[in-house]
C-alpha cells in the first residue's frame, strides 16, 4: 500500500500542467470548499438572522415601550400644565395626538393576541381626551367667572362706602370675612373659599343694596370655588386614574420583551455554539486542502514568476531601464512577462503624464483656493439651489444674512425655500418663470423671512445651470441685502407724501419759485387765495395770477432774496385776494441753495394776520380795562385786609378795655370811699373833737384803701403794658429778638376777656426758652385771627368748647405751633377753600373771608414758615404751623 501511494505521488509530480490548468484545478477545489462552507454558513446565518430579527423586533418593542412611557409622561405633564395654565391646551392636544399615533404604530408590530392590550390603551386615551376637554371647558368657565369677580367686588366695596349709618359690628364681621376670603383665594383653598363665602352670605345685613352686593359677591366666589372643585375632581378621577392605566402598557411591553428575549438568547447561544464547531471543522479542512493546492501551484509557477517579480520591483523602485525576463516563453509565464514589459513601457509614459497632471492639479488647486476665498469672503450672499428649492451650497455671508451661525446650519435648517424663506411664494414662482424663459435674472427684488422672523429685502442676480438635455439642474446666484435701501426709499416716499399733505393742510401760504419767479410749488391754501387750482399755477408768475382779477403785487422782495442769497426775516404786507378782500400777511422768504452755493429757488411762507390785527386792538383795549380792574381789586383787597386787621385790633381793644375796667372801677370806688372818709376826718379835726379811736379807724381805712388801690392799679398797669406791647408789635414791622412763650402768653392774655361770654376754655402749653428773631406783631396777628375764627365759626349757637395752643421746639432751627379746637369742624369743600381770599361761611353775619387768608399770607410770606389744616365735620379743627427761629433775609427785606 505505501509503495502504490509513493508511485502515484511520483506519477503526479512528473505530470506537467499549464498555469491555466493549475489555476483552474486550484480554484475548482477552492470553490468546492467555499460552496460547502457557504452552504453551512447560509444555514447558520439564516438561523442567526431569524433570531437577530426577532431580537430586533423585541428591541423595537422595548424602544416603543420607552417612547410610550415618555409620551405618556409628556401628556400627564401637559395635563398638569393645563390645570394651572389654560393657554397650554394646544400642547395637551399635541401630546395626545402624538401618543395616539405612537400606539397605532406599536399595535402594528404586535401579534394579534397582543394587540388587545394596545386597544385598551387607546380606549383609555379616548377617556383621557374627554376628561381634558371637560377640564378645558371648566377652566374657560373659571376664567369667565374670575373676570366677573372684580366688578362684583367693586360693587360690594362701593355699597359699603355708601352706607349712611353703618353698623360697625356688622362691618367688622364683613371685613373680617372678606379678609378670610382673600386669604383663601391666595392659598387656592376651595374648601376655605366656600366656607368664607357662605359665612359672608349668612351675615345679617339690613341695607338692601349692601345685601344684594354681598350676595352677588359671595355667589361669584362660590361659583369659582365650585368650578375649582370640579376641576380638581376631574384631575383626580380622570387624569390621574386614566393616566396610570395608560402607563401600564409600558410595563406589559417591557415584561413581554424580557420573557421573549430570554428565550431567544438561549436559542441564539446554542446556534452560535453549533455554528462555531461546524466552522472550525470546515475551516481546518479547507486550510489543509488549500495548503496542498498552494504548494503544488507555487512549485509550478513561483520560480519562473520570481524573476519577473524581481524585475517589476526594480521597475517600481524607479529603475525604468530594467529588462523583464522570460518574455520569449510561449506559455502563461511568457504572457505575464510580456505583459510586464508592456506595463514597463506604459509606466514610462505614465510618469510623463503624471508630471503633467501634477502641474495641472496644482493650477486647479490654486484656482479652487481663490474661488473659496472669494466664496467665503464675499459680503454678498452666494447660493446654489435646486429648482425644487433645496439649498445645495451657501457662503457664510448668506448664513449671517438669514440669522444662521454657519452655512451648514443654514442648509440643515431650511427645507423648501419657497415655503420657509420667501414671504410671498408667488415671488419664487415668478423667479422660476424668469429662469426658465431667460436663464438669468438681474437685480430681482423680493422679501424673505429670517430665522428670527425679521423681514429682509434681497436683490438677487443668478443664472440657471442646465444638463446635456437642456433641463435646469440648479440655480447659482448672489443676493444683496437691500433692506436699509428699501426702508430709506419708503421713508423718502412717505416723507414726500406727508410733506405734500402738510403743505396742502397747513392754513398758511406756502409756495416755491424758481429764479425766473415762476411758481414751482403752491399749496391749496394759497391757490384758494388766488381762486385757482394748484396745478394751474405752476409755471406762472404772481402778476399773471393777480391780473386775472385786477390786482397786483410787487416782486421786489423776491429779487432781494435772489440778489443777497439770504433770508429776509418776517415782515408784514397786504394785498387783495380773488374776492377783492384786503388781506394782511406775515411773510418770510428763504433761499434754497444749489451745490455751488447759488440761489436755486425761493420758498415763501405767509400767515394770515388779519384776525390778529383786529384781535390786537381788542386785546389792547381789554388789557387796559383789566389792568384798571386789577388795580381797583388790589386796592379793595388791601383796604379789606387793613379793615380786617383794624377790626381784630378793635375787638382786642374792646376786650382789654373790659378787662381794665374792673380794676379801674374798683380803684375808683375805693378812692371815692377814701375821699369821703378823709372829708369826715378833716371835719372832726376842724371841730376839734378828734378822738384817738377815730384816728385809728381813719388810719386803718386809709391803709386798706391804699392796698386795694395799689393792687388794682398794678393789675390795670399790667394789662395796659401787655396791650401796649401787643399793639406796638402789630404796628412794628421790623425783626426783633423775643421769647416765643412770653409773646404767646401776652397775646393770650389779651384774648382771655372774650372767653367769658362764649363759654370757652383757652389752654396754653408753651415750652420755655424758645428764642426767636422774627416778627412778633404778625405772629400775634396770626394767633388773634385763629382765635377769632374759632369763636365765630367753630362753636355755633353758643356751645361750650376748648381751644388749645401748644408751642414747642421742632429741631434746632424751627418751632412748632399747634392751634386746635374741639368745635364743629369743616367739610372737605370748606377745608379746600379755607385760605382763599374772601371765602366765608358767615357772609350773612358780617364775615369778610380774609381772616384765614391773612393767617396763610403772614405764615408763608412774612414769617417764612408753612402750615397745614386738618379738620373733619364733628371732630374739630387743627392748624399746624412750623416757623423758622430766624426769619429769612428775603422775607425781612420785604
Amino acid at each position: 500500500m505505501p509503495r502504490a501511494f509513493a508511485a502515484n505521488i511520483r506519477r503526479i509530480r512528473s505530470v506537467s500542467f499549464s498555469i491555466g490548468q493549475l489555476t483552474f484545478g486550484s480554484f475548482t477545489l477552492l470553490l468546492a470548499m467555499i460552496a460547502m462552507t457557504s452552504m453551512a454558513s447560509v444555514v447558520a446565518i439564516h438561523h442567526v438572522g431569524a433570531t437577530f430579527a426577532e431580537l430586533q423586533h423585541l428591541r423595537s418593542l422595548a424602544e416603543a415601550a420607552e417612547e410610550i412611557d415618555r409620551r405618556t409622561k409628556e401628556l400627564r405633564l401637559a395635563a398638569r400644565d393645563l390645570v394651572t395654565d389654560p393657554a397650554s391646551s394646544a400642547k395637551v392636544a399635541e401630546a395626545a395626538s402624538s401618543l395616539s399615533a405612537l400606539l397605532k404604530n406599536t399595535r402594528l408590530k404586535l401579534a394579534p393576541e397582543q394587540q388587545e392590550m394596545i386597544d385598551g390603551v387607546t380606549l383609555r386615551l379616548t377617556n383621557y381626551r374627554d376628561g381634558m376637554e371637560r377640564i378645558t371647558a371648566l377652566i374657560a368657565l373659571r376664567t369667565e367667572l374670575v373676570s366677573a369677580l372684580p366688578p362684583a367686588r367693586a360693587r360690594f366695596e362701593q355699597a359699603i362706602s355708601e352706607i349712611a349709618a353703618p353698623d360697625r359690628s356688622m362691618l367688622r364681621q364683613l371685613f373680617r370675612t372678606q379678609d378670610q376670603l382673600a386669604t383663601a383665594l391666595l392659598a387656592h383653598d376651595p374648601a376655605a373659599i366656600e366656607q368664607s363665602a357662605r359665612t359672608m352670605k349668612s351675615l345679617s345685613i339690613d341695607d338692601e343694596k349692601l345685601r344684594a352686593a354681598t350676595d352677588a359677591y359671595s355667589d361669584a366666589i362660590l361659583s369659582i370655588s365650585t368650578t375649582e372643585s370640579q376641576i380638581a375632581q376631574l384631575d383626580r378621577d380622570v387624569l390621574g386614574t386614566e393616566g396610570q392605566m395608560i402607563g401600564r402598557v409600558t410595563d406589559l411591553l417591557r415584561d413581554l420583551s424580557d420573557r421573549r428575549g430570554r428565550v431567544l438568547a438561549r436559542d441564539f447561544a446554542r446556534t452560535l455554539a453549533s455554528d462555531k464547531w461546524q466552522s472550525i471543522l470546515l475551516g481546518v479542512a479547507g486550510v489543509l486542502i488549500g495548503l496542498a493546492a498552494a504548494l503544488f501551484v507555487v512549485r509550478q509557477t513561483v520560480r519562473p514568476l520570481k524573476a519577473i517579480a524581481t524585475a517589476i520591483r526594480a521597475l517600481a523602485g524607479g529603475e525604468k531601464d530594467t529588462s523583464i525576463p522570460a518574455t520569449g516563453v510561449h506559455n502563461e509565464i511568457g504572457d505575464i512577462a510580456r505583459a510586464a514589459e508592456v506595463f514597463r513601457r506604459s509606466l514610462v509614459d505614465a510618469d510623463a503624464a503624471r508630471e503633467a497632471a501634477i502641474r495641472a492639479l496644482a493650477e486647479q488647486r490654486l484656482a479652487e483656493e481663490s474661488y473659496r476665498k472669494l466664496f467665503e469672503g464675499s459680503v454678498d450672499g452666494i447660493y446654489v439651489t435646486t429648482p425644487g428649492g433645496e439649498i445645495l451650497n451657501a457662503n457664510p455671508a448668506l448664513a449671517r444674512m438669514m440669522d444662521y451661525g454657519s452655512p451648514e446650519e443654514l442648509i440643515r435648517g431650511i427645507g423648501d425655500i419657497s415655503e420657509s424663506i420667501y414671504v410671498d411664494p408667488q415671488a419664487r414662482v415668478q423667479y422660476q418663470q424668469l429662469m426658465q424663459r431667460d436663464g438669468i435674472v438681474r437685480e430681482y427684488e423680493y422679501q424673505v423671512r429670517r430665522r428670527n422672523g425679521a423681514i429682509l429685502w434681497l436683490s438677487d442676480s443668478a443664472t440657471a445651470v442646465r444638463d446635456e438635455s437642456g433641463e435646469i439642474v440648479r440655480y447659482e446666484g448672489t443676493v444683496r441685502d437691500i433692506t436699509d435701501q428699501r426702508r430709506a426709499e419708503e421713508a423718502i416716499a412717505e416723507g414726500r407724501r406727508l410733506l405734500q399733505l402738510v403743505i396742502d393742510t397747513v392754513p398758511a401760504v406756502i409756495n416755491v419759485k424758481n429764479k425766473q419767479l415762476h411758481y414751482l410749488l403752491m399749496n391749496r391754501y394759497m391757490a384758494g387765495i388766488f381762486g385757482i387750482e394748484p396745478a394751474e399755477a405752476i409755471g406762472r408768475t404772481t402778476s399773471d395770477l393777480m391780473s386775472r382779477y385786477g390786482a397786483q403785487k410787487t416782486d421786489e422782495n423776491d429779487r432781494r432774496v435772489l440778489k443777497t442769497g439770504k433770508e429776509l426775516g418776517f415782515y408784514e404786507e397786504e394785498y387783495r385776494d380773488s374776492s377783492g378782500n384786503l388781506r394782511h400777511w406775515l411773510v418770510n422768504k428763504l433761499p434754497l441753495l444749489d451745490a455751488d452755493g447759488g440761489v436755486e429757488s425761493i420758498v415763501t411762507v405767509a400767515l394770515d394776520i388779519g384776525e390778529r390785527k383786529r384781535g390786537e386792538q381788542e386785546m389792547r383795549e381789554a388789557k387796559d380795562a383789566a389792568e384798571a380792574a386789577l388795580r381797583n381789586l388790589r386796592e379793595t383787597q388791601n383796604s379789606l385786609i387793613e379793615a380786617e386787621k383794624l377790626a381784630a385790633l378793635g375787638r382786642l381793644v374792646a376786650g382789654v378795655a373790659h378787662e381794665v375796667n374792673n380794676p379801674v372801677g374798683i380803684s375808683l370806688t375805693v378812692a371815692s370811699s377814701l375821699e369821703r372818709k378823709t372829708a369826715l376826718f378833716a371835719a372832726e379835726v376842724a371841730r376839734g373833737d378828734l378822738r384817738r379811736s377815730s384816728l385809728t379807724d381813719f388810719l386803718g381805712a386809709t391803709r386798706d384803701a391804699s392796698s386795694q388801690l395799689v393792687a388794682n392799679l398794678n393789675r390795670a398797669a399790667e394789662l395796659i403794658a401787655s396791650f401796649k406791647q401787643v399793639a406796638a408789635d402789630r404796628n412794628y414791622s421790623d425783626q426783633r429778638p423775643f421769647d416765643l412763650g412770653d409773646l404767646t402768653e401776652q397775646v393770650v392774655l389779651s384774648l382771655r376777656p372774650g372767653l367769658r361770654k362764649h363759654r370757652l376754655t383757652l389752654a396754653v402749653d408753651c415750652e420755655p426758652n424758645l428764642a426767636m428773631n422774627s416778627y412778633p406783631g404778625p405772629y400775634g396777628q396770626v394767633l388773634t385771627n385763629l382765635f377769632l375764627n374759632s369763636v365765630a365759626h367753630a362753636f355755633p349757637d353758643g356751645r361750650a368748647g376748648t381751644v388749645d395752643i401748644k408751642v414747642r421746639a421742632a429741631g434746632p432751627d424751627h418751632v412748632e405751633i399747634i392751634f386746635a379746637d374741639d368745635g364743629c369742624g369743616m367739610s372737605l369743600d370748606v377745608r379746600r377753600r379755607a385760605f382763599d381770599p374772601f371765602f366765608t361761611t358767615r357772609r350773612d353775619q358780617g364775615g369778610t373771608g380774609l381772616g384765614l387768608h391773612i393767617v396763610y399770607s403772614i405764615v408763608t410770606n412774612r414769617l417764612g414758615g408753612r402750615l397745614d389744616l386738618d379738620s373733619e365735620p364733628g371732630r374739630g379743627t387743627r392748624v399746624h404751623m412750623v416757623l423758622p427761629r430766624v426769619a429769612p433775609l428775603e422775607q425781612a427785606a420785604e
